[in-house]
């Protein structure tokens, strides 16, 4: 498995200098990550690396704390990788797609429209019912509201996870790589590639 660690830069348009088609792309800032850890089968009962990217200006006693994003790897038995090691966009060459996983965009507390993308309802006179999720719970039996409910309640700040995103152009020189569509987050939001 093959995997990177990213920063958000945001959004623009690709145009193909071969066909000249346009694409709406994400461009992602990966410099070289170093493997802080090496995981074996042996000692701790699967192989994996840490990986570390965008180093900090002040040194921390722990070295995983020297840089603003960390991740684990897992890795196949028999990989030969040391620690010291740096990972570059390079080991990305000639992939067609990755899996990216970062943490969306915080909206807060927020409604059944905003959440759940519920109608509104009547604006007509008389009507109390505009923005309001209507009727939520039921009579003597169970007399309670089932789990599951969709309701307002807090909205984004979680961990996605999106498949097979066609990687559209890859920039050694300056280590940035252009991925096909949205990317979940704000700009500077950290990102982890990986291929399976």
């Amino acid at each position: 498995m093959k995997g990177i660690l990213a920063r958000k830069i945001g959004m623009t348009r690709f145009i193909s200098p071969e066909t000249g088609e346009m694409s709406p792309v994400t461009v992602l800032e990966a410099p070289k990550n170093s493997v802080l850890q090496v995981k074996t089968s042996g000692k701790d009962g699967y192989s994996a690396i840490v990986l570390g990217a965008f180093e900090r200006s002040s040194k921390k006693k722990n070295k995983n704390q020297n840089y603003k994003f960390s991740k684990e790897l897992r890795l196949e038995d028999g990989t030969e990788i040391k620690e010291g090691d740096s990972i570059s966009l390079e080991s990305l060459q000639g992939v067609e797609s990755v899996t990216i996983s970062a943490i969306s965009k915080g909206r807060g507390f927020a409604g059944v429209i905003k959440r759940h993308n519920f109608q509104r309802g009547r604006e007509t006179h008389g009507s109390h019912h505009h923005r309001e999720p209507g009727s939520v719970g039921m009579c003597a039996k169970p007399g309670r509201i089932l789990r599951g409910k969709r309701m307002p309640g807090h909205y984004g700040n979680v961990q996605k996870t999106i498949r097979s995103v066609k990687v559209i152009h890859i920039d050694l020189e300056n280590n940035l790589i252009a991925i096909k569509g949205p990317v979940p987050g704000s700009k500077n939001n950290f990102v982890f590639l990986s291929v399976a």
